[in-house]
Order: structure tokens, then C-alpha cells, then sequence
């Protein structure tokens, strides 16, 4: 009897152990499914936020980056952000600093050159932890289609009677030109015959209507034009520094938010490849 009766006991407590071990099982499983559904509840909402992120950007960027913006960069963010409306103002990049210094309700600055950039950085006016130098360019001479004949090197811009470059003191086209020619020794010469634009387009026109005889841009507006101007030679390595374009926020900025999916947007493989597509190059 006692036998019957200890293994009836022994019975009984593995069935409490094995219903505690389901009962455990069963737990776990549900927190399992709990954390599954919370995830994949978080990513929607992730998704969801993204989707609906509302808000405005104001764009300041040189003049020879308004054809990457508004042909493809722009329209490619608001398929990503449709909530997202980006206004663009396209000039000199020194005009765009002096509008900043002077207030205006900027958002993204795109300059092209460190020069502007550094100025608005040294008086505060940047969120100088968004700054990043994003691409680069090259100076290039060129003349009007068809009358290529004379001209063989970036030196032989002295050879035309009509010669445009961007202002010195505003484009930086133009600074990065008369640093190349005040180090090939070219600077006087040039500057006697010049008419100062006062911003790239400019320039790139002038020589595309004929008239200038020869003329200093960059690459990238060159390569708009590739029925009316030619291309003749770049500058020539170490006359002149790399021609490299920064990005960043303002530090005024009243859509910050908005700003920075821009800015995580101008650094994905698609847009730089679309700056790639218009000549320019990822800066190191």
C-alpha cells in the first residue's frame, strides 16, 4: 500500500512539472508574438512618420547647381518626403552669403566654395556640425563653337579680344579664375579685356551669344551648353586650389526637421549620383 501510494504521488508531481514547463512554453511564445507585433507595429509607424513628415525648406545654391535641383534632386526628395515642399533660390554663392548675413529665411546653404561657407561659419550664421564639403568641380576655358581653331591650352585665353569671367569679389568662378591666372602670371593681362558677370550663367551666355571670344566656368555649366560653347582646357593642375562645393544648415533655421532629411537626402548614392550625372565629383 505504501508502494501504490508513493508512486501515485510521483505520478502526480511529474504531471505538475510538465504542465509548468507547457504553461512556461506558452508564455514565451506569446512574448515572442508580442515582441513581433511590436515591431513590425514600430516600423509602420516609422514608415507612417516618415511619409507624413510635413514642413518647408528654402534652398540657397549656386547658380551651376540649379539644373541637378530642379530637373531631378527636387523632385526625387518629394517623392520621398511629398509633405516636404523645397523652395530654391539659385546665384553667385556670394550673393547668397550676403542675403544670409542679411537675414533671409534660408534653410540649406549649398555655396561653391569654402570661402563663402567659412565666412557664414565664422560669424555663427551656419550649424557648423551639418557642414560637409559634398563635391567638387573644375575651372575650364571655353570659347564659342566653331572658332576653336586659335586656342590649344587654358593659357591661351589671352589670345581673345572679349574675355568674361565671374566677379572676383562676389562669384567664386571668377576667384577660383583670377587664382589661376594670377599664378600663371596671366592676371593683367586678362583682366584688361574681361567683363565681370555676375554670376556663372552669366558668363556661360555671354560666350554662348558670341559676345565674348573666350570665357572661364566651371565644368559642370560648360556641359550644359555643348552646342554653343566648347571646351577647351582646364586649368592647369596646382594654379589654382580644389574647387569644392560645402552643404549645411543655417543656424537660423526654422525647419530643422525638414533640413536634415535634406541634407541625409544630398548624401544617399541616388543624389550624388545624379551630381555625377551633370559632371560634377564626389569631394574625398
Amino acid at each position: 500500500m505504501k508502494k501504490k501510494n508513493f508512486l501515485s504521488m510521483l505520478l502526480m508531481a511529474s504531471l505538475v512539472l510538465s504542465l509548468s514547463a507547457c504553461g512556461s512554453t506558452t508564455k514565451n511564445a506569446e512574448v515572442k508574438t508580442n515582441q513581433a507585433e511590436i515591431t513590425t507595429i514600430n516600423e509602420t509607424e516609422t514608415e507612417t512618420n516618415i511619409y507624413s513628415m510635413k514642413g518647408e525648406i528654402m534652398l540657397a545654391a549656386a547658380a551651376s547647381l540649379e539644373k541637378s535641383f530642379t530637373q531631378k534632386l527636387i523632385p526625387m526628395f518629394n517623392e520621398l518626403y511629398p509633405n516636404i515642399k523645397v523652395t530654391g533660390t539659385y546665384d553667385s554663392s556670394g550673393k547668397l552669403q550676403t542675403q544670409i548675413e542679411e537675414g533671409a529665411d534660408v534653410d540649406i546653404f549649398f555655396s561653391a566654395a569654402m570661402k563663402q561657407m567659412n565666412a557664414l561659419i565664422d560669424k555663427n550664421l551656419m550649424n557648423n556640425s551639418t557642414v560637409v564639403q559634398l563635391l567638387e568641380n573644375k575651372i575650364v576655358l571655353i570659347v564659342p563653337k566653331g572658332t576653336e581653331a586659335d586656342y590649344t591650352k587654358f593659357e591661351d585665353i589671352t589670345k581673345a579680344n572679349a574675355i568674361a569671367i565671374g566677379d572676383p569679389e562676389s562669384v567664386p568662378a571668377g576667384q577660383y579664375a583670377k587664382e589661376s591666372l594670377t599664378n600663371l602670371g596671366l592676371w593683367d593681362q586678362v583682366e584688361a579685356k574681361a567683363s565681370l558677370g555676375t554670376n556663372v550663367t552669366e558668363v556661360l551666355n555671354w560666350v554662348a551669344e558670341g559676345s565674348a571670344n573666350a570665357g572661364v566656368v566651371y565644368a559642370t555649366d560648360a556641359a550644359k551648353m555643348p552646342d554653343k560653347v566648347t571646351v577647351i582646357d582646364a586649368a592647369p593642375s596646382g594654379s589654382v586650389k580644389p574647387v569644392i562645393y560645402p552643404v549645411g544648415m543655417t543656424a537660423s533655421s526654422k525647419n530643422v526637421d525638414s533640413a536634415k532629411a535634406f541634407l541625409d537626402f544630398l548624401q544617399m548614392d541616388n543624389a550624388k549620383k545624379v551630381f555625377t550625372d551633370n559632371g560634377f565629383a564626389i569631394a574625398n
